[in-house]
C-alpha cells in the first residue's frame, strides 16, 4: 500500500510542471477569448449572418440553373404536403391543393389571354393568392395595382405596363366605372370578381371561374417563361408625381422568398400577414416566403387594432409583419390582462420608433423584433440580425463585399448628392447622415421601371467613385453609427413616407393646382411628435383677387387623393421661393412646419368632422403635438 501512495505521489509530482503550462495556456486562451469577444462583441452573430448569406447564394444559384420559378416552388409544396394549412382568412382554411386547385380553374377560366400582362386590383384575400398562382401557369405578368388609387393614377399605373386585361374586387366595380370608357377604348377586357351588375363592358370572372374543372393546364402554356421573364409590376411613388412600375422578374420574386428564412421565420411557423400584397412586403417577403418554406399565412383583409390580438391567439400565430405605424397603434389600444396570452414568438418589418419597440416588449412580452430595410425598386436589404433597438441592419464586411454600397453626401438645398472637384461623390464620416448608394452589379442588379425609361435612368447615379461605375440612388438617407449599426434616417427628394405609403409630392401638388383659386403648390412632408414619418403639408400661392375656399379645397383633396397622401395641413404664400433652376425650395419650409407661432396666417388644418379645412389656432396645434389629436 505504501509503495503505491509513494508511486502516486511521484507521479503528481512529475505532472505538476506540465498541469501549470496547461493551466497557464488555458488562461491565456481564455483571456484573448474574453479580450476578442470585448473587442468584437458581435462575431459570432456577424458569423451567422455570413452563413445564411451563403445558403442564401447557393439556393439562389440552384434556382438560376434549374429555371425554378415560385410556382414551381408552391407546385413543390403542394406535392410535398397537399393537405397542410396553407391560407386562413377568417373561418376559411384552404389547404395547399385546394388553393393549387382553385388555380387551375383561374388558369382555364384565363387561358384565352395566355402570355399577356394582367392588372389586378384586388384586396386581400384567398382569391388573391389563387389568382397569382392560376396567372403564372399561363405565362401571364401581373400588375399589382394599389387599391388606394383612382382616376388619373389608376389610368396610369395600368397603362404603363401595357396591361391588356384588368380584374378587379367586387368591391372596386364602381371605381372601375369611372375609368371603364377610357379602358374600352384600349380594347381592355374588364373582368370583376362578382357581381357584373348588368354594366355593359364588365365580366364577371367569379362566375366563369367556377364552370371550370379544377384539373391543371398543360406546362407546355408557361413553357417561356425563365429567369429574366416579367413576374410582377409593384408600384411605387416617385419624381414623377405618379406611381412608378417596378418591374420584378421571377429570378427576383424567387430569390425574395428566401428572405423570410433570414429574418428568422421557420418551417414550423404559422405567419399572420395584416399588410397588403400589392405592396412587396407582402407579397415578396410574406406570401412568397411562406411559400418557400411551405407554412400556414393567416391572410387579414386590412389591419386592425381590435382584432389583430384576437387573431393571433385564434389561429396560433407564432411569427407576424408590421410596419411601425401599426405597433405603435397596438401599443395605443388599452391594456388588458391577457396582452401577454399569445404564442407569436417574432415580429417582422421595419419603420419601428425605438421608444415604440421599448413599449411593445413591455407590454406584449419580450418577443423577437427583427427589423430589416429593403424597398421594391431597390438592390439592397440590410437585416438587423442583433436585435438592436432602432436599427436596420448592421455593416458586415462579407455583406459589403457582395453589395457595394456607401452613404454619400447630400445637398438638401440643391437635392443631389454632393461632389468634389474631381466630380465624384464624397462619402460621409461614420456617424453622419448620407445618401445610400449601391453598385449595379449581376449579383445587385436594377431592373428599372415598366415603361419609364426616363425614370430608370434618373435612379442610376454615375462616376460615382470613378469613371464609369454605375450606383443606385435609393433616394434614402441613412446613418452607420461607430458600433457598425445602421439607421434609417429620411427619404429624400419628392417623396415622403406617412402610414407605411410613400407620397409622391408631385402629384399631390398637381390635384391641388386643379383648384381654380389656386396658381401654385409646393407639397412636403413635416414631423409630428409621437408619429411614424412625415405627414402632408402644402404651402400654396392664390390667384390674383381669389381667396382659399376650405370646404372646396377639402371636398377636392378627399375626393381625390387616398387617406395617406392627402395634406393635413396648407399654408398659403404671397409668393413661391425657387432655386436659380427654377426648383421650389422645401427645406425652409419643412423646417418652419405648422407651428401658428412660426408660420403666419393664413394656416388651415383638414378637419373631417366639419368636412372642411379649418383656421389652424395655436390651442389645436397644442392638442396635435401632445398627442391628444392624433391622425
Amino acid at each position: 500500500m505504501s509503495s503505491l501512495l509513494t508511486q502516486k505521489t511521484k507521479l503528481t509530482a512529475t505532472d505538476l510542471p506540465k498541469m501549470d503550462i496547461f493551466y497557464s495556456v488555458l488562461l491565456g486562451a481564455g483571456l484573448t477569448a474574453a479580450f476578442f469577444f470585448f473587442k468584437f462583441p458581435h462575431f459570432l452573430q456577424d458569423c451567422r449572418y455570413i452563413m445564411s448569406m451563403l445558403w442564401v447564394g447557393s439556393k439562389r444559384e440552384k434556382f438560376r440553373e434549374r429555371n425554378y420559378t415560385l410556382l414551381d416552388s408552391f407546385l413543390d409544396r403542394v406535392q410535398k404536403q397537399p393537405h397542410k394549412s396553407f391560407i386562413v382568412f377568417g373561418d376559411e382554411v384552404h389547404s395547399y391543393l385546394q388553393v393549387d386547385q382553385e388555380s387551375n380553374k383561374v388558369a382555364r377560366a384565363l387561358q384565352a389571354h395566355s402570355g399577356s400582362t394582367m392588372a389586378l386590383m384586388l384586396g386581400n384575400e384567398p382569391a388573391m393568392v389563387w389568382i397569382l398562382m392560376g396567372l403564372f401557369k399561363i405565362n401571364c405578368a401581373v400588375s399589382l395595382l394599389n387599391t388606394n388609387i383612382r382616376a388619373k393614377s389608376l389610368l396610369h399605373c395600368f397603362n404603363c405596363c401595357t396591361s391588356s386585361v384588368l380584374i378587379a374586387g367586387a368591391e372596386y366595380r364602381e371605381v372601375v366605372c369611372d375609368v371603364l370608357p377610357e379602358l374600352q377604348a384600349k380594347r381592355v377586357c374588364v373582368y370583376v370578381l362578382g357581381d357584373d351588375g348588368g354594366v355593359e363592358g364588365l365580366h364577371n370572372l367569379a362566375e366563369k371561374i367556377e364552370r371550370q374543372p379544377n384539373t391543371p393546364v398543360p406546362p407546355s402554356l408557361r413553357e417561356n417563361i425563365s429567369m429574366n421573364s416579367p413576374a410582377l409590376y409593384i408600384y411605387t411613388s416617385g419624381t414623377t408625381g405618379l406611381p412608378k412600375a417596378g418591374l420584378v422578374l421571377h429570378s427576383r420574386l424567387i430569390n425574395s422568398s428566401l428572405f423570410l428564412s433570414m429574418l428568422g421565420v421557420k418551417s414550423d411557423d404559422v405567419l399572420y400577414i395584416p399588410l397588403p400584397l400589392y405592396h412587396a412586403a407582402g407579397l415578396q417577403i410574406g406570401l412568397a416566403g411562406a411559400i418557400e418554406l411551405g407554412i400556414t399565412v393567416v391572410l387579414r383583409r386590412k389591419f386592425s387594432t381590435s382584432q389583430f390580438w384576437k387573431d393571433c391567439r385564434k389561429h396560433d400565430v407564432t411569427a407576424f409583419q408590421y410596419i411601425g405605424e401599426t405597433m405603435r397603434y397596438l401599443c395605443n389600444t388599452p391594456e388588458t390582462d391577457n396582452d401577454r396570452q399569445h404564442k407569436v414568438r417574432l415580429a417582422i418589418g421595419n419603420g419601428l420608433r425605438a421608444d415604440v419597440w421599448h413599449d411593445f416588449q413591455r407590454r406584449f412580452g419580450p418577443l423577437e423584433i427583427t427589423e430589416f430595410y429593403a424597398a421594391s425598386d431597390g438592390n439592397i436589404s440590410f437585416v438587423n440580425y442583433i436585435g438592436k433597438v432602432g436599427a436596420v441592419g448592421r455593416v458586415n464586411f462579407f455583406h459589403k463585399k457582395v453589395f457595394p454600397y456607401a452613404l454619400i453626401q447630400f445637398d438638401a438645398e440643391r437635392e443631389e448628392p454632393a461632389r468634389n472637384n474631381k466630380g465624384h461623390c464624397v462619402p460621409v464620416p461614420t456617424g453622419e447622415t448620407g445618401l445610400l448608394v449601391v453598385k449595379i452589379t449581376k449579383v445587385a442588379p436594377f431592373a428599372g421601371y415598366a415603361g419609364n425609361p426616363e425614370q430608370t435612368e434618373k435612379k442610376r447615379l454615375r462616376d460615382v467613385f470613378q469613371p464609369g461605375d454605375v450606383y443606385l440612388n435609393t433616394g434614402d438617407l441613412l446613418k452607420i453609427d461607430h458600433s457598425n449599426f445602421i439607421y434609417f434616417q429620411d427619404r429624400v427628394g419628392d417623396t415622403f413616407r406617412w402610414k407605411g405609403e410613400n407620397v409622391a409630392t408631385t402629384e399631390v401638388a398637381d390635384v391641388l393646382g386643379m383648384l381654380d383659386f389656386i396658381e401654385d403648390a409646393n407639397v412636403y412632408g413635416v414631423k409630428i411628435p409621437g408619429h411614424e414619418g412625415r405627414v402632408g403639408m402644402a404651402a400654396v400661392t392664390l390667384k390674383e383677387n381669389l381667396e382659399f375656399d376650405c370646404r372646396e379645397a377639402f371636398n377636392h383633396v378627399t375626393g381625390v387623393l387616398p387617406v395617406y397622401a392627402r395634406p393635413r395641413f396648407i399654408r398659403v404664400l404671397e409668393s413661391m421661393e425657387l432655386t436659380g433652376t427654377f426648383k421650389q425650395v422645401k427645406v425652409k419650409l419643412v423646417k418652419e412646419g405648422f407651428d401658428p407661432k412660426v408660420v403666419p396666417p393664413p394656416l388651415y388644418v383638414l378637419h373631417e368632422s366639419s368636412r372642411s379645412y379649418v383656421p389652424l389656432t395655436q390651442t389645436y396645434y397644442s392638442s396635435i403635438v401632445g398627442g391628444e389629436i392624433r391622425f
